[in-house]
C-alpha cells in the first residue's frame, strides 16, 4: 500500500464511490483485491472520524428518515451455524435533510427499537435546531422519538398502502407493490402537513444501491464483513456530502448546508487517511 501513488489511490476510490465492485476496481487499476480491500478500510475509517467531526450544529428544519436493507455474508435465513451476529440481515438508517440533501446521520445494524433509539440518538446530537421529522410507518420510530426529543420536535409519520405487484410470473416476482395510497400520522407537535413526505430520502435509497456495488440487489456483490459494510457506507456519504454537486441545488449538499465554502475534490479524501499521500 505504501508503494501506490496518490494518482493511483484516487482513482481506486473513484471507481468505488462510482458504485464499481472490488473486483473490477482491481481489475480495471490493476492492482490485488487485497490492496482495493486495504484502502477501503483506511478511508472508510477516516471518512467516519471526518463526518462525525464536521457533521455538527446542522441548521435542519425538515430532516426525512427511512431504512434500506442489504445483508452481510449471507442473507438471514442462511446464516451458517456459527455466525450468528456476523452474518444476516443488516439495515442502514439513514436522516436526510430535505432542503440541503445534505445526509445528516446514519446508522448500521437491525431493524428493531435499540436500533431506532441509537440512530436518533446521533440525530438528535448533530441538529442545532427545532426541526420537522417524518418517517414511515415503523412502529420503533414513535418510543424513540418520544424518549430522545420529547415535545421539542414536530413528528408524522406517513405510512403508504401498497397493493399486489402487477404482471405474472417473474415480472411479479421482480416488480415492486404498488402503492395505492397513503396516510399521514402526526404523532408530536404541530407539522407542517405540506411538508410531511418520504421522498427524498427514498430517492437516496437508489442512490445508494447505485452507488454502492454492495447494495445491488441479485448479484454477488454483497459485503462480506459488517465492519467493510460501514467503511463503504461512510465513504459513500462524504463523498455524496462534500464532493458530488447535487444537480438540482448546483452545489454540493455540505456547501447548501452552510458546512463549507469548497468542494472537495477524491484527493482530499484519500488524504483524510493518508495526509503524506504525493
Amino acid at each position: 500500500m505504501n508503494q501506490l501513488s496518490l494518482a493511483k489511490r484516487v482513482q481506486i476510490i473513484n471507481m468505488l464511490v462510482e458504485g464499481s465492485s472490488l473486483r473490477s476496481t482491481s481489475r480495471v487499476c490493476d492492482v490485488s483485491i487485497n490492496t482495493v480491500t486495504k484502502l477501503l478500510v483506511e478511508v472508510g475509517r477516516a471518512c467516519e472520524a471526518f463526518h462525525d467531526e464536521k457533521v455538527r450544529k446542522v441548521q435542519a428544519k425538515n430532516v426525512q428518515c427511512d431504512e434500506i436493507w442489504s445483508f452481510v455474508y449471507s442473507k438471514e435465513k442462511n446464516v451458517p451455524d456459527g455466525m450468528e451476529g456476523a452474518a444476516g440481515d443488516v439495515w442502514t438508517w439513514t436522516a436526510l435533510d430535505s432542503d440541503t440533501k445534505l445526509m445528516i446521520s446514519w446508522f448500521v445494524g437491525s431493524r428493531d427499537g435499540h436500533a431506532a433509539y441509537e440512530f436518533l440518538v446521533d440525530v438528535r446530537s448533530r441538529v442545532a435546531t427545532r426541526m420537522q421529522m417524518t418517517s414511515d410507518g415503523y412502529s420503533a420510530y414513535t418510543g424513540a422519538v418520544d424518549a430522545i426529543f420529547g415535545q421539542n420536535i414536530d413528528y408524522a409519520q406517513l405510512i403508504k398502502i401498497y397493493g399486489a405487484a402487477e404482471g405474472k410470473g417473474n415480472e411479479k416476482r421482480y416488480s415492486p407493490a404498488e402503492c395505492t395510497g397513503t396516510r399521514l400520522n402526526v404523532v408530536s407537535g404541530r407539522p407542517d402537513e405540506t411538508l410531511i413526505s418520504t421522498s427524498h430520502v427514498e430517492r437516496q435509497n437508489l442512490t445508494m444501491r447505485m452507488a454502492m456495488r454492495r447494495f445491488t440487489r441479485l448479484t454477488n456483490a454483497f459485503s462480506k464483513k459488517v465492519e467493510n459494510h460501514c467503511y463503504a457506507i461512510a465513504l459513500h456519504f462524504v463523498y455524496y456530502n462534500w464532493c458530488r454537486i447535487h444537480k438540482t441545488l448546483r452545489v454540493t449538499p455540505a456547501m447548501e448546508a452552510g458546512l463549507t465554502d469548497d468542494i472537495m475534490s477524491i484527493a482530499d479524501i484519500v488524504k483524510l487517511a493518508h495526509p503524506n499521500s504525493n
